[in-house]
């Protein structure tokens, strides 16, 4: 019988958390580890515990002993990052430093879930892992920082960048204009902004997939494919053709108005574009994701 590997997931109680432990509980013995424990998380053991607590994480990993990890615990509010920085780096960077120096003492392999946001979004093409890194926010260059201290720290580690996270276990833009939708004759969204929305299903799949590989790698004895990898759903849309589309899948009426990032006038800034290229993930595990629309249309019929 083949060795089951046992697979730490941090933020195992959030939107892709969640969606992970679903999809790899089959294939993988799974370890929970989150400030509360989800009833939708397929985990054989759960720790309670917060990343910043360097000493807790540590003594965490040293019992619980897993093969890999999975770190999607983060602090996402964009926003709330802006006006509160010292507690997006304590999470995003120092959090990120703890998980890092916790699996290089027990010699687990990490995959780190990063962001589009760690570029400034001037690039006229997808980006590519190659492309220079420059957040405009304290959200992108907070990431940024704990993919440095990934690299810095560890010698086996995956850092995936992903984009516009949605997903039926946690607060999402498409439920969120659905909902708008029933109680405001029109919603007002910015058209500026470009990128590619991902569906946590898919991104659990990829995932899954990346696993994988680094199983065999593992088996094996080969340390190729340690890196960055871009990962999301394929095409491109603005935020405002992306709600026109929502509503008219779910069949709503609700006039769509398109505004500027400057008329939004949010506390951080966004990149105009972070489309990014998947060329190199699928290369390397031979997963591609779907097309933003069809995981959508996916998304909506499942609600």
């Amino acid at each position: 019988m083949p060795k089951r590997y046992k697979v730490l997931i941090t933020g195992s109680s959030g939107m892709l958390g969640a969606d992970l432990c679903t999809e790899l509980c089959r294939d993988y013995d799974l370890i929970g580890f989150d400030l509360i424990r989800s009833s939708k998380s397929e985990v054989i053991k759960f720790y309670k515990g917060d990343i910043t607590d360097g000493k807790l994480v540590t003594a965490i990993f040293n019992k619980a002993k897993p093969d890999f990890v999975v770190h999607t615990a983060a602090w996402t509010d964009v926003d709330g990052c802006e006006m509160n920085k010292q507690k997006a780096y304590g999470i995003n960077s120092e959090g990120t430093g703890n998980i890092a120096r916790a699996c290089k003492a027990i010699d687990a392999a990490l995959i780190y879930i990063s962001t589009d946001f760690v570029f400034d979004g001037k690039s006229r093409r997808p980006y590519r892992e190659t492309d220079r890194a420059h957040p405009i926010s304290a959200y992108g260059d907070s990431k940024l920082k704990g993919e440095s201290l990934v690299r810095k720290i560890l010698k086996s580690y995956y850092i995936v960048r992903t984009s516009w996270l949605y997903g039926k276990c946690g607060k999402n833009f498409v439920d969120t204009i659905i909902n708008k939708a029933k109680s405001e004759s029109s919603l007002k969204v910015v058209k500026d902004q470009s990128g590619s929305p991902t569906f946590t299903k898919y991104l659990a799949k990829a995932l899954h997939a990346l696993l994988d590989k680094a199983v065999s790698q593992k088996e094996t004895k080969k340390a190729i494919g340690f890196g960055v990898y871009h990962v999301s759903n394929t095409g491109k849309v603005s935020w405002y053709d992306y709600a026109i589309k929502v509503l008219s899948l779910v069949k709503t009426k609700t006039k769509v108005i398109p505004i500027t990032s400057e008329d939004l006038a949010r506390p951080a800034p966004r990149p105009r574009m972070s489309v990014m290229n998947n060329s190199k993930f699928v290369t390397f595990t031979g997963y591609k994701m779907p097309d933003w629309d069809i995981a959508l249309r996916e998304y909506l019929r499942k609600k």
